[in-house]
């Protein structure tokens, strides 16, 4: 079914993949259902195994209010959970949203509108990172600054155009179809690789600034740094099953932390000059803190250069160290040309 093009509005899925998510589920939900779309609404909860009464919340969601269902995902799995709830709704269109995300009004209407106008595949906007203690408003600030995050404009914004990913997603229901939805091989990084099959099959990816979605960082270093050894191990996965998906900004992680060891290491042991490459990397660490930081209070900017840091190496450190044929579950869906 195509997204309408006249006076009526499609009917919107939206799809919510949720683990542990007790805390932020109402709020979420909240924000999806008091949405002043003018169409039909339909709402997927898709719960994996959890030990924080999550199910229970999500139940008594359903119960409330019709347009919503529980779907079950054993797995726990986020790509596994999106398809689930995929196949549960009917929608013409489907929204992703993650449960630790809260919807800004009006943003299903103004991302059908957008759809409608660019005839895209996937449209989507502005990861909004806003922490509340010092530490994830430090990890909010790196993740909105191109020295931590590259030129991915979805973490800072900018214009509206053509894109490789953005955050969350909304989706044609037939340009999913038409590659077989999420991959449910991959553990992480599941958005962009969907996003680039979407685009190898001729379909367009659209961001639109105005698409503004609050995100919460990690609360603490230890696991922020385990996040993005996450990410960065599930990116070199990818980009072996896709290498012509890969980016600059993917491969500055990896190289950052092989030049700034190996410099370090072949400085000490060997030509003291050699610890001038950690040395221009710690130079433009602090730069880039300084900048950053200038808005924020102290208790925030301080922290900044440790954020970058575990950022960037912890990210290096998952690409060069993932194993090969590294894959989760025994759903893969083919890719196919345009």
């Amino acid at each position: 079914m195509a997204v309408a093009s006249g006076p009526g509005w499609p009917r919107v899925a939206v799809v919510v993949p949720v683990r542990n998510g007790a805390r932020d589920l109402p709020g979420c939900l909240a924000a999806v259902l008091d949405q002043d779309y003018p169409g039909d609404l339909e709402v997927a909860v898709a719960v994996g195994p959890s030990n924080d009464g999550t199910e229970a919340v999500a139940a008594a969601a359903a119960r409330r209010d019709a347009r919503v269902r529980v779907v079950a995902n054993p797995s726990g799995r986020t790509p596994a959970a999106l398809n689930r709830a995929i196949a549960a709704t009917t929608g013409a269109v489907v929204a992703r949203v993650d449960a630790h995300a809260a919807l800004p009004p009006g943003y299903l209407r103004r991302a059908v509108e957008t759809l409608r106008a660019t005839g895209a595949d996937n449209v989507g906007g502005v990861q909004d990172a806003r922490g509340d203690t010092p530490f994830e408003r430090a990890v909010a600030a790196a993740m909105s600054s191109r020295f931590g995050v590259g030129n991915a404009t979805f973490h800072y914004g900018g214009a509206p155009g053509v894109t490789d990913t953005v955050y969350l997603g909304v989706f044609r229901r037939e340009a999913l179809d038409r590659v077989g939805g999420f991959d449910e091989t991959l553990e992480r990084n599941q958005d962009y690789e969907l996003n680039w099959r979407l685009r190898d099959s001729g379909g367009v990816v659209w961001f639109d600034p105005a698409l503004r979605v609050r995100y919460r960082p990690r609360p603490t270093l230890r696991a922020l740094a385990d996040q993005y050894r996450q990410y960065g191990r599930w990116k070199r996965e990818v980009l072996r099953r896709h290498p012509a998906s890969v980016k600059a900004r993917q491969l500055a992680p990896p190289a950052a932390l092989v030049a700034n060891a190996g410099g370090l290491v072949l400085g000490l042991a060997w030509r003291r000059r050699l610890l001038a490459v950690p040395g221009i990397y710690l130079a433009a660490l602090c730069a880039a803190s300084l900048h950053a930081g200038r808005a924020q209070p102290p208790g925030v900017a301080w922290r900044l250069p440790a954020v970058f840091a575990t950022m960037h190496h912890a990210w290096g450190w998952g690409f060069l160290t993932a194993p090969r044929g590294l894959r989760v579950g025994t759903r893969a869906p083919s890719s196919p040309g345009p």
